[in-house]
């Protein structure tokens, strides 16, 4: 594919999805905000104890099959159907695994309410297993569009219904129905789009190409998500439900550009250079390109949230909220390396080294683990305060293949972004100096933002930053 027709699909797929992203990001944010003053830190964390046990059985349906049908050059209809009855088969046995062991589950945090609450979850494993052939279809389509369309028409159908449920005092009920009214949306929404049904029978030959590419990306993503609930588990077992809370609500909102900026850059990155696997020097550039622009992106939202993180949280879902405040600060400036780990774990999958990406999630998750180890008993503070020299040790380790691969190291990934490195860590000084001498919340939140903003993007106009030409590129109708 030539460089220009490959920076016009990753232009549209930005747009689309970034609108996904933004719109979904704004309607969550007011939701969030609404919930969090109608409900409690001990709802939140009791709906986030059974997490670990929801996200793993969700790897084991996935298979990292969908992955592979987006890889492969040319998929046929015995690779959907095939596809779709492991989906399908593994979603129901996921349900009934999960419906017996709740309440072993309930036992094991003393929290009968769990019992019933993961068998409703886990409702989402039958018909969200069902929809992969489409969400495949619609992502090798490069149709951004209609992916955005139904994941905005799922969340206001899901956010309608969970707000009403709190409102009738519901509690954390609310927030589970919500997600799951939206995930049913989702497969009803997904199979209007593509009508698609399996018209093959089960192939060995396809499971035997799925399977070999896919279950290396499977294990790296079972000891990817077994890891990131780790920590729920241990806080919500040996420290409390509302101390559970309070980390989930932090990370969350620290979560929420950065987690969000990677789905963007995830969706449309994979697809997209997967389409240029074989030419190593359009792929370097464009790799080069798409890191830099993240982190232009991203890293200043990060600092500027970490400057204003007392002011947004007291401003946003009142005082109660109080302790999350400090780690929220610290988190921001572990996330905010988030997309340029992702950027780096989907160029091993566009060149189908499922292998590699298995290896690197066994060396950082064993570094990881140390790091909980050595931290958690110490308190939240300390816990989160190592993440950030963590997920700087793990950003090195995930670059020692791409730098074998195009060439792209460590040493030269750091050097691309250490100019928009150095403006963010400037005006997370400038803001969190000024607001020392502003004492009302609002104007800290509003003048603090928009000193912020301007003090970043005049400096970037004034060192010629070349980001911003590609930003201004992505916001134009030029083809």
């Amino acid at each position: 594919m030539p460089e220009e027709n490959l920076k016009y699909k990753s232009k549209k797929g930005v747009y689309w999805t970034f609108f996904n992203q933004m719109s979904n990001n704004g309607l969550s944010f007011v939701v969030g905000i609404i919930l969090a003053r109608l409900l409690t830190a001990e709802d939140y964390g009791i709906t986030a104890l059974p997490s670990i046990f929801i996200a793993l059985s969700a790897v084991v349906i996935g298979g990292g099959f969908g992955t592979a049908l987006i890889r492969k050059p040319e998929i046929s209809e015995a690779d959907l159907s095939t596809a779709f009855y492991y989906s399908f088969g593994m979603g129901l046995l996921m349900y009934a695994c999960l419906f017996v062991a709740a309440p072993w589950i309930a036992d094991f945090y003393n929290t009968p309410v769990l019992t019933d609450l993961v068998r409703v979850t886990a409702l989402t494993f039958i018909w969200g297993a069902l929809s992969t052939p489409q969400t495949v279809l619609l992502q090798r389509r490069l149709d951004f569009k209609t992916q955005a369309r139904i994941s905005i028409t799922n969340n206001i159908l899901g956010a309608g219904v969970g707000l009403t449920l709190a409102f009738m005092g519901y509690g954390l009920w609310s927030l589970v129905i919500m997600g799951v009214v939206s995930s049913f949306t989702s497969l009803i929404q997904k199979w209007l789009a593509v009508r698609w049904l399996p018209s093959a029978r089960w192939s060995k030959e396809s499971f035997r190409y799925l399977w070999n590419f896919g279950n290396k990306l499977m294990a790296s993503a079972f000891l990817d998500v077994g890891y990131n609930n780790l920590t729920p588990l241990i806080i919500g077992k040996f420290y409390s439900p509302a101390d559970l809370g309070i980390y989930n609500r932090a990370k969350g909102y620290a979560s929420l550009p950065a987690q969000q900026g990677t789905g963007v850059i995830q969706q449309v990155t994979f697809p997209v250079l997967s389409k240029a696997q074989n030419d190593d020097e359009l792929l370097r550039n464009a790799y080069r390109k798409m890191l830099k622009v993240s982190a232009f992106v991203i890293f200043p939202v990060m600092t500027m949230l970490s400057a204003l993180a007392k002011p947004f949280i007291v401003i946003l879902v009142t005082d109660k909220w109080i302790d999350s405040v400090l780690l929220l600060q610290i988190i921001c400036f572990s996330m905010m390396w988030y997309p340029i780990h992702a950027i780096n774990l989907s160029l091993l999958q566009v060149k189908g080294r499922s292998d590699l990406f298995l290896r690197l999630e066994i060396w950082k998750k064993v570094l990881g683990l140390t790091v909980m180890a050595c931290t958690l008993p110490f308190g939240l503070v300390y816990f989160v305060a190592a993440g950030i020299a963590s997920s700087l040790i793990c950003l090195f380790i995930n670059t020692y293949y791409t730098g074998k691969l195009i060439k792209v190291g460590f040493g030269k990934q750091m050097r691309d972004l250490l100019p928009t490195f150095s403006l963010s860590l400037l005006i997370f000084a400038i803001v969190l100096t000024m607001n020392q001498f502003i004492h009302n919340l609002w104007l800290q939140l509003i003048i603090g933002g928009a000193v912020g903003v301007g003090v970043y993007i005049g400096a970037a106009i004034l060192f010629k930053f070349p980001e911003l030409e590609d930003v201004k590129y992505m916001l134009s109708k030029k083809k």
